[in-house]
């Protein structure tokens, strides 16, 4: 199954958010336009000796020649310069910035772990900062960005959501609350679609019980993604194979209370046709608790 992160994102589109976000900034990109050009004709890395060159700077100069490298790309060389003012000047005003522009650039680099521990100092040393949200935001992206398809290991993922879940509990009043919540469900549904793919391995491989198992972790855990209509036809399915019928007709009743137009629900109607069977509750299993929670509108 084609993940929903490489249908709705791209590396590009991140960094054009990411550029987006960044300009939220307070007085950041406004520095670029103040005496830059001035420091361009030094700038270069290839005559700047950086070891012994950057300490007679000014904590501003330094900043523009790291945000002159970023302007040509070179985001490794940037974050070197604004590293350097930690150094050089700390608990200063151009230290903050330069701490959060650091995280900035290391992600665009990419180099995820040390963007990720940027912004977590960011955090760690200015809580009450407007731009720490922006930090969050950040620190959620290095892991967002590195979720692979539901065909791997899904630890990205997690780590993503954990950290999404962070700026939107925390900051829900900023800038960045809002494109959290939507990176928040594409990751959800990479977790349910993952399940998915597992549970029709084993539906395919006639382990019906361990098919079950994941099905039933869509409905009950994942029931607000995009798989639910489908984990409950394959439950038909294999309760079916195992000559559960009961189990059969309530995933198919479950089904047609919340999908009937869906082909999953006429699928699932048919295949009970078969078996001279229609949807319906019966039971005292899981799945009959579930379609008590459908009736009293406490479930989807």
């Amino acid at each position: 199954m084609v993940s929903k992160i490489a249908q709705f994102e791209s590396i590009n589109q991140t960094q054009k958010e990411i550029g987006m976000s960044f300009g939220n900034l307070r007085g950041v990109w406004i520095l670029a336009m103040v005496g830059l050009l001035s420091v361009t004709a030094c700038s270069d890395s290839s005559t700047f000796n950086l070891s012994s060159d950057v300490e007679k700077l000014t904590a501003e100069q330094i900043f523009q020649k790291g945000e002159y490298e970023l302007s040509r790309k070179r985001y490794k060389e940037g974050a070197v310069f604004f590293s350097e003012i930690e150094r050089l000047y700390p608990y200063s005003e151009w230290a903050k910035r330069a701490l959060i522009m650091q995280a900035y650039a290391l992600h665009l680099e990419p180099s995820y772990e040390e963007s990720r521990a940027a912004a977590q100092r960011f955090i760690d040393f200015y809580p009450a900062e407007d731009d720490a949200a922006y930090a969050a935001y950040l620190l959620a992206l290095t892991y967002y960005d590195q979720i692979a398809d539901v065909g791997r290991d899904q630890g990205a993922t997690i780590e993503a959501l954990q950290a999404l879940r962070v700026v939107i509990e925390q900051y829900p009043n900023s800038d960045y609350a809002e494109p959290a919540k939507l990176k928040f469900d594409l990751a959800f549904d990479q977790l349910a679609a993952k399940e998915m793919e597992i549970g029709r391995y084993y539906l395919k491989s006639k382990n019906y019980a361990a098919g079950i198992n994941r099905f039933r972790t869509v409905v009950e855990n994942f029931q607000t993604t995009a798989h639910t209509a489908e984990a409950l036809h394959r439950l038909v399915e294999a309760y079916l194979s195992l000559g559960l019928a009961q189990e059969a007709q309530t995933a198919a009743a479950i089904l047609g209370h919340n999908y009937p137009n869906s082909s999953w629900y006429k699928d699932s109607y048919a295949l009970l046709g078969t078996e001279g069977l229609s949807p319906g509750a019966s039971g005292a299993g899981w799945l009959s608790r579930v379609y008590r929670q459908v009736l009293k509108g406490q479930w989807l």
